[in-house]
């Protein structure tokens, strides 16, 4: 399906290696209380939520709502029963169930519940908020599959940090996920760069040349022609050699760029391998043996009108060449084939209308292939900005700013948070002298400068990083009930929730909210409260939430593939 970030349906539920926690507690209670006053519903699945105001509750749900009037009950009346029902069961988990509203019921944890968190997050270290709710299941997440015809620019920057940040959260969910490049290596671009390489290189010879009128005109395609001149020679007659030769070179600065990003991939598939295999003309073979193709014009359709599509696509031009969309089909057969049940690529916007001919195309061949095979995040594009006006090229890229550039302006960690800090869908403006500030407007640094003070904190108590979470597992957390740690507490205990939502979603900048949010209500605590105080029992439950929120600091930051220093 195309993603939409702005449906939020009920929250999924988690499965991590821990004790069962407060939400699943409750979530059996309630399941318990629905059976026993509604025994029609024999698979009751009730959704819990946190209530944006602390003052209404740890928990919230509005099931007696959903249920009442299929069961034609009163929805206040049926609350109330589930309300008794639910506290029966839970014991000392709450302190208080209450019925607000017309329907719905709050759940108010008590302080050793709500202060169990910590322990679970100094046992778990950095497992915790990892799930094995998808262990088995496989997941190929293609992103960047940059034409290699450029140095990477910013918009493959942001494609590259949110692929990233998405195949580690389903990662975190159980999933055995593959990180697939596809080399676009064939085609009218790849012949332009070889043809605007020899160009350049004609010229350096100062001989005639022909510049292509589509060719690329960046300060790179020059330093390619001497680099071939110095390496091969001066003969210029065979345009393939030129062409493998660019090709080679810029996929080789691609990947370095990109291991400086800190982005791996597990495989990289070329185009033209599909090609070589035989397998698009398979794929057209495919397609008209199954009757979805039809000629008109000296040209081959596929009726994409039979899925959704508003016109009829050709697939061989009436020159014999294959249209663009025909290669990705083949390519995601294969996808499937591998045994990618599930498969996500993240593009830029301008693939759009490609969603509904790859789909298309590959219902059409009747091989079982889900409907909505496969997801797509659409990402748009950015615009960077210094001293309030637009940059807009690179030195060496000529027409647009090269992630290399932005790297080099402000760190890999201030770029990859800042890239994944908004909807993919959604324009973004990166602020060149917010990225360098230290202040806390520039978030990276905000949340960064919380994990350095949760160190410092640990240095001055002179306990080392790596030993806390063991010293300090099984402290009296009792005294853990201001109006800054309770805050602390349940910010805590929802990151299993919110790593899953943001997976389920394909949404990283979730986590970056998240993060922000947990740094906030820490800076908070840090400035309002000092932690080594005289009494040994506050002294030590203090520093426990400490090291949890360091904890989970670092775990969140890892998903989204950025650093937590330990001092800045």
């Amino acid at each position: 399906m195309y993603v939409n970030y702005n449906a939020r349906s009920a929250l999924p539920r988690i499965h991590v290696q821990m004790d069962v926690d407060a939400r699943e507690k409750i979530e059996e209670a309630l399941k318990h209380a629905i059976r026993k006053e509604l025994p029609d519903v024999t698979d009751p699945t009730p959704t819990l939520e946190r209530p944006h105001n602390p003052d209404h509750g740890d928990f919230a749900t509005p099931e007696a709502l959903n249920l009442a009037k299929k069961a034609r009950q009163n929805p206040r009346k049926l609350a109330e029963a589930l309300a008794a029902s639910s506290a029966a069961m839970l014991g000392n988990v709450v302190t208080a169930v209450e019925t607000a509203g017309p329907g719905f019921i709050n759940f108010r944890l008590s302080p050793a519940e709500r202060q169990a968190i910590v322990p679970r997050v100094l046992e778990l270290r950095d497992r915790f908020g990892r799930s094995d709710a998808h262990v088995g299941e496989r997941v190929i997440v293609e992103f960047v599959s940059a034409n290699p015809t450029g140095p990477l620019h910013v918009g493959h920057g942001r494609q590259a940090a949110l692929g990233d940040a998405i195949a580690t959260l389903l990662e975190w969910q159980g999933y055995a996920v593959s990180r697939e490049f596809y080399y676009n290596d064939a085609g009218a671009q790849i012949q332009n760069l070889a043809l605007s390489v020899r160009a350049r290189a004609q010229e350096l010879l100062d001989e005639h040349a022909h510049f292509p009128e589509d060719g690329y005109h960046g300060e790179y395609i020059r330093e390619l022609a001497q680099r071939y001149l110095d390496e091969v020679g001066n003969d210029l007659s065979d345009i393939e050699s030129i062409r493998r030769f660019a090709v080679a070179a810029l996929r080789e600065e691609q990947d370095r760029d990109l291991q400086t990003f800190g982005v791996k991939f597990d495989r990289y598939y070329l185009e033209s391998s599909l090609y070589a295999d035989g397998r698009v003309d398979a794929t057209v073979s495919r397609l008209s043996a199954s009757g979805a193709m039809y000629e008109k014009d000296g040209a081959l359709w596929l009726r994409t009108t039979d899925y959704g599509d508003d016109k009829d696509r050709v697939m061989r031009k009436s020159d014999g060449g294959y249209t663009y969309f025909v290669p990705d089909v083949a390519y995601h057969i294969t996808k499937f084939e591998r045994g990618f049940a599930k498969a996500i690529n993240v593009q830029g916007a301008d693939h759009h209308s490609t969603i509904t001919r790859v789909r298309a195309g590959l219902q059409a061949l009747g091989m079982g292939i889900p409907a909505g095979y496969p997801d797509y995040v659409l990402h748009k594009m950015v615009t960077v900005m210094r001293g309030g006006e637009e940059v807009k090229i690179s030195k060496r890229a000529g027409s647009y700013v090269t992630i290399r550039d932005l790297i080099d302006e402000v760190g890999r960690d201030a770029v990859r948070f800042f890239l994944i800090s908004r909807k993919a869908d959604t324009e973004f403006v990166f602020d060149i002298d917010l990225a360098r500030s230290q202040s806390e407007d520039n978030p990276v640094y905000y949340v960064q400068y919380a994990h350095a003070r949760v160190c410092s904190v640990l240095k001055q108590a002179g306990i080392p990083l790596d030993e806390a979470p063991a010293r300090l597992a099984e402290v009296d957390l009792s005294p853990l009930t201001s109006g800054y740690e309770n805050p602390l507490l349940r910010r805590l205990a929802d990151f299993p929730t919110e790593l899953a939502v943001a997976a389920r979603d394909f949404a990283p900048h979730l986590i970056t909210f998240y993060l922000k949010d947990l740094a906030q209500e820490f800076h908070s605590y840090y400035n309002a409260e000092r932690f080594l105080v005289d009494d040994e029992r506050e002294r030590l439950a203090r520093l426990a939430l400490v090291v949890a929120v360091g904890q989970v600091l670092r775990n969140g930051l890892a998903v989204l593939g950025i650093g937590a220093p330990e001092q800045m």
